[in-house]
């Protein structure tokens, strides 16, 4: 496992731009496929975007698709998440995972950060 720090989080109006980051404490996130994942108030946790150890492949939810983007500075140990055109229904809270598979999902994610709020009002 890896200890996962998000921050970044906060209150924006729709439309604004948020940047998430993940830094992973005492370790090389190198080696892992890292992702986001959301939870609304009453919902399941969901997927939002992942890449993997080199960057190679990136995948992203249908609903973020062209306004969010996930990036990672390995020699930094740090996953970013650019949130753009932000719209009420992005108000969850954000979760950075980490897994040794590129499937990066739910049920493959080995470690999770603690989460960050993030409040979009219209």
């Amino acid at each position: 496992q890896v200890h996962l720090v998000e921050s970044g989080g906060g209150l924006v109006q729709a439309g604004d731009s948020l940047r998430l980051s993940c830094a992973a404490l005492g370790r090389t996130l190198s080696p892992y496929t890292m992702g986001w994942f959301r939870q609304a108030a009453g919902k399941e946790r969901d997927f939002v975007a992942r890449i993997t150890q080199t960057g190679a492949t990136i995948n992203y939810a249908d609903s973020v698709k062209g306004r969010f983007t996930i990036s990672r500075d390995n020699a930094k140990n740090t996953v970013y998440l650019q949130m753009n055109s932000l719209k009420p229904e992005d108000t969850a809270v954000y979760y950075c995972a980490a897994s040794t598979t590129p499937l990066l999902s739910r049920t493959t994610a080995h470690s999770w950060g603690q989460g960050t709020q993030v409040t979009v009002s219209s």
